[in-house]
């Protein structure tokens, strides 16, 4: 096996599919990347067992068709020492792979392809296409909310749902929530929720653009698979049963208050410093036209914030997480903020101004 490629053409799909790669692995093939050549294109094939990342490229210069697995974190540490965009040889001389650049040569050791595990092949019962950014808005509006290292371990994780006309996005860490909605016009898809996971979530996330390339996704009875020009991308499901959401919805909240995104979350981003570093509460008092938050912490620091705000209704007092606040005001996109609240016991559901297809609950705290 053998292949020339330059530095540049090797070293982007090489980073796409070192994402997947297990850092901290129990199996020594697991911190290798597969590299294969195959009818005259570049194969490389990174995976942690729950995520595998394919990415391929095509050659031009003199090849062999071969596959060999070689450490992913040295190989892509090479490649970006060298400079400027001269050719990399890749060659195998007995159990060795050998690279050549320029004057540099680079000599590392090897394990079998025949021993790389990989995704067992499955069917995709839901298929369809949207573009990277509809599937960018979907997570990255909610994934902020997905629970980490929870024993409930269906939390640790995306709920991603196809219904008719709507492709929804969940996530929860049961403090707070927040809910994305994409209007799918083709229509006509099959009811169907799944759990992603965590990390197939945040590299899902890395791997797209906010462009209008195209996505295919396939939906499996224990994967999920997404499809683009760049790579092939698969991860696990969780084998769970994720919350019925809809029931924490808060319905019957009163209480509007409408204020400009910038100035409530500069107030709360102050305000945070002298809250309890642990517990991170603020209490907010809403009056006719005004918002008073006040922080303190047990060194006996107190701050207060008042930020003008639209609300006409009844005195109201209530406490929160003040970072699940801001998470959810540097999600939203518009100006302006809706939140909607009830009495002090009650969860506070926060929308756009402007966009109604995300919404965030946030439980709120006894300070």
């Amino acid at each position: 096996m053998k292949f020339t490629i330059s530095r540049e053409n090797f070293l982007q799909p090489l980073q796409l599919v070192a994402g997947a790669v297990e850092r901290r692995h129990t199996l020594p093939i697991l911190s290798n990347v597969l590299i294969k050549v195959s009818e005259g294109k570049l194969w490389l094939t990174g995976t942690d067992l729950e995520v595998e990342l394919i990415s391929n490229v095509s050659l031009t210069g003199d090849f062999e068709e071969g596959e060999i697995t070689v450490p992913a974190k040295k190989l892509l540490d090479i490649c970006k020492g060298f400079t400027g965009n001269s050719d990399i040889q890749f060659t195998i001389d007995g159990s060795k792979a050998i690279l050549k650049c320029g004057r540099s040569k680079y000599s590392l050791s090897t394990l079998s392809a025949s021993d790389y595990p990989n995704l067992e092949d499955w069917q995709g019962e839901v298929e369809f296409e949207i573009t990277q950014s509809d599937m960018k808005k979907l997570i990255d509006t909610t994934h902020f909310s997905m629970a980490q290292q929870d024993v409930r371990y269906y939390l640790n994780g995306m709920s991603f749902e196809t219904e008719d006309n709507v492709i929804r996005s969940v996530a929860t860490d049961g403090h707070r929530l927040a809910m994305c909605r994409l209007n799918y016009e083709q229509g006509g898809l099959p009811e169907r929720q799944v759990i992603v996971p965590r990390k197939g979530v945040l590299e899902i996330s890395r791997l797209i653009e906010n462009e209008d390339k195209p996505l295919k996704i396939q939906i499996g009875a224990n994967h999920i698979r997404i499809f683009s020009n760049e790579f092939i991308f698969t991860s696990k499901l969780v084998d769970g049963r994720f919350p019925d959401y809809r029931r924490v919805l808060p319905k019957d909240g009163d209480k509007l208050v409408e204020a400009t995104n910038e100035s409530l979350k500069q107030a709360f981003t102050r305000a945070a410093i002298l809250s309890n570093e642990k517990f991170r509460g603020v209490r907010l008092n809403l009056a006719s036209g005004e918002l008073k938050i006040t922080a303190n912490n047990p060194e006996q620091e107190e701050a207060e914030e008042l930020v003008d705000v639209d609300y006409q209704g009844d005195e109201l007092e209530i406490g929160f997480n003040v970072a699940y606040l801001i998470d959810v005001l540097n999600a939203l996109v518009s100006d302006t903020v809706k939140i909607s609240l009830s009495d002090s016991n009650s969860s506070a559901l926060i929308e756009d101004g402007a966009d109604d297809a995300a919404l965030y609950v946030v439980m709120p705290m006894r300070l």
